[in-house]
């Protein structure tokens, strides 16, 4: 048996991009913002505060309620997998980058968090 399960709890980086591909299938990308506060060790050593970026993609259904409902600023909570994907640019340089996959999404948060 294998495992690939994630859960964030973060803020939204930027406004979700939305495209439609065939059939109207729905894929929305964001950035996810989670961050370790800053603390002091029992010896005394002062750990800073640290932000991880984490790329997120939503398909189908999720995707459109993304589209309606998250904006850059927005906590939400995210279950998915994380995934690797390796593409070749024009210029024939390869690249990977990694993504988490969401299969759920839970708006946390007032209706007014998110709004600038």
């Amino acid at each position: 048996m294998s495992v690939n399960k994630v859960i964030l709890v973060g803020n939204v980086g930027k406004d979700p991009e939305v495209r439609y591909l065939e059939k109207n299938v729905a894929v929305a990308n964001f950035s996810l913002a989670t961050t370790d506060k800053a603390y002091t060790t029992q010896s005394g050593v002062q750990v800073p505060e640290r932000t991880e970026w984490h790329n997120i993609v939503v398909w189908g259904n999720l995707a459109t309620i993304c589209e309606k409902y998250l904006k850059k600023g927005k906590e939400v909570a995210i279950d998915g997998r994380i995934t690797y994907r390796n593409w070749e640019d024009k210029n024939g340089t390869k690249h990977t980058t990694t993504e988490i996959v969401a299969n759920e999404l839970l708006l946390i948060g007032s209706k007014a968090a998110g709004k600038e």
